[in-house]
């Protein structure tokens, strides 16, 4: 049987993340490449803003990236390069977002149940912002962000749990305007309530876990 759950056995090492590869064209050139006289590999200036202003929004782009209870067993399940951490490199997949190749990043914060059309319309919209309000991206991470971390980097870690991740999403008026009309009321509405439906649950673990625990 064919399955989109990011993780639907626990610890079963096949966690199926997604990532999508973006650039940006103005009058057929690709304005996310390196200017090779400055730097081969960093982005261009709009390449540049555009990942500030993604990792800008990036708590609440979880939102709709990891848009189900489930979506967030991926992101505690260590050592499979889920990304947790709002910063970038080149070949980083530490990082949420990775230049894979000069002229284009790589927004890895998303899995297998996203809506793709809403993830598109939401990341256009961090783009913009950091286009337009000339958002700084910050240095690239060249090392794994938990050696950055343990190094004493501060980096601002993503939300772990849908509840978390909608809260970010309720402030962040950019990312909402991606959903016009009545489509934030609608999915804030359904999200929430499958958070609330999960929190009064009671699952096989709460049983395995308490139901013979000695005091």
């Amino acid at each position: 049987k064919d399955v989109f759950h990011p993780e639907i056995v626990s610890g079963d090492g096949e966690l199926p993340g997604m990532e999508g590869c973006f650039t940006y064209k103005e009058g057929g050139e690709n304005t996310f490449m390196p200017d090779p006289k400055i730097d081969e590999k960093m982005p261009g200036p709009i390449g540049l803003n555009s990942i500030g202003g993604v990792i800008k929004h990036l708590p609440a782009l979880t939102s709709i990236g990891s848009s189900t209870v489930n979506s967030y067993r991926r992101l505690w399940d260590t050592g499979f390069w889920a990304p947790i951490f709002a910063d970038w490199g080149y070949q980083n997949r530490t990082c949420a977002l990775r230049v894979s190749a000069p002229g284009r990043f790589e927004y890895r914060s998303v899995d297998s149940m996203v809506n793709p059309y809403l993830m598109g319309s939401a990341l256009l919209k961090a783009m913009g912002d950091g286009i337009d309000n000339n958002i700084d991206a910050g240095e690239p991470e060249e090392r794994n962000i938990y050696e950055a971390l343990e190094a004493g980097k501060d980096v601002k870690k993503l939300p772990m749990s849908l509840g978390d991740a909608m809260k970010e999403l309720a402030n962040d008026e950019v990312i909402k305007s991606a959903m016009p009309d009545e489509m934030y009321k609608v999915f804030n509405h359904y999200k929430n309530d499958e958070w609330e439906r999960f929190n009064h649950t009671v699952t096989n673990w709460d049983t395995e876990t308490y139901l013979d625990c000695l005091p």
